[in-house]
């Protein structure tokens, strides 16, 4: 049995900002020289979660280019890793006319 007030058992389990939507995407990851591919499993307007083999590790901070048309970029830091899963990540677009291609993203999605 917990000893916690509800309010604060409820915010401990749901850290998340706002809604997540369901998305199946692709996500490249730059990192150093590299190119990692992720698997976008859910999205909203701050962050997503990736689906990877080989996960980074909390706090890790990226550039990533969301697959769309045009290409998304966005400046990525993980928040969350879930082992044997992938990673949760908060994300910021810098141009607004990225800014408006998310919003219109997430308003063609259904909630998770």
């Amino acid at each position: 049995m917990t000893t916690q007030p509800l309010e604060e058992a409820i915010t401990k389990t749901e850290r998340r900002h706002f809604l997540r939507r369901k998305y199946r995407g692709t996500l490249e990851i730059e990192w150093g020289s590299a190119t990692l591919i992720g698997d976008v499993r859910d999205i909203g307007p701050r962050g997503l979660f990736v689906e990877m083999t080989q996960p980074l590790w909390v706090g890790a901070a990226f550039r990533a280019r969301l697959i769309l048309n045009p290409v998304l970029l966005m400046d990525c830091t993980v928040v969350r890793v879930e082992p044997g899963m992938g990673v949760a990540v908060v994300f910021e677009i810098s141009e607004d006319i990225g800014k408006a291609q998310m919003e219109g993203l997430l308003v063609s999605l259904s909630p998770a």
